[in-house]
């Protein structure tokens, strides 16, 4: 079982789908430092002015419109996963929040989803928030593996944000277990 850090923040869990003020489910983001670090001074007007559309699906997570930098979130994702998942995710999509308001593109399509600049600049930050709050390497390590990337790209994405040391050329050929 994994450790559950205390969070500054208190997440609502039930949210019918429908596109909502940010803050109306997600509360106390705008004291969170890192949250700070990445909007300055207009922290608490942006939080203010975002909007969250929930969805209703047993897949998929969380992420940012690429159209007008709005939040979508899974309502089976947001009622099931773990407090601190969820709070790790909110801070990886606001990182992305951020990349679209300075005009950034949010997705590579010819590039794998580990190597897209605004996936590694996400993960990194998301990382740092992660060990900030007292997450251990294993749990961040599991926190970055999804479904649509290979056990490969998880390590070589685990490698960059410094969680694993560079594999060995006998590790490097031994075939890791799906989560």
């Amino acid at each position: 079982m994994s450790r559950v850090p205390r969070l500054p923040v208190r997440i609502d869990r039930r949210a019918p789908t429908k596109l909502y003020p940010f803050e109306r489910f997600f509360h106390g983001f705008g004291r969170v430092e890192a949250v700070r670090a990445l909007f300055g001074e207009d922290t608490d007007r942006i939080l203010r002015n975002l909007r969250v559309e929930f969805f209703s699906s047993k897949f998929g997570y969380m992420g940012t419109s690429d159209l007008d930098g709005h939040l979508l979130i899974s309502t089976h994702h947001l009622a099931h996963s773990d407090r601190s998942t969820l709070y790790l995710d909110l801070v990886h999509e606001l990182c992305h929040v951020h990349q679209f308001r300075e005009g950034r593109p949010l997705f590579y399509p010819r590039r794998s989803y580990v190597d897209a600049p605004s996936e590694v600049e996400a993960y990194a930050f998301t990382v740092r928030e992660g060990r900030r709050i007292g997450l251990p390497d294993r749990q961040l390590i599991d926190y970055l593996k999804v479904e649509w990337i290979s056990p490969a790209e998880h390590r070589r994405l685990a490698q960059r944000m410094g969680l694993l040391g560079r594999p060995t050329r006998a590790k490097a050929h031994r075939a890791r277990p799906r989560r």
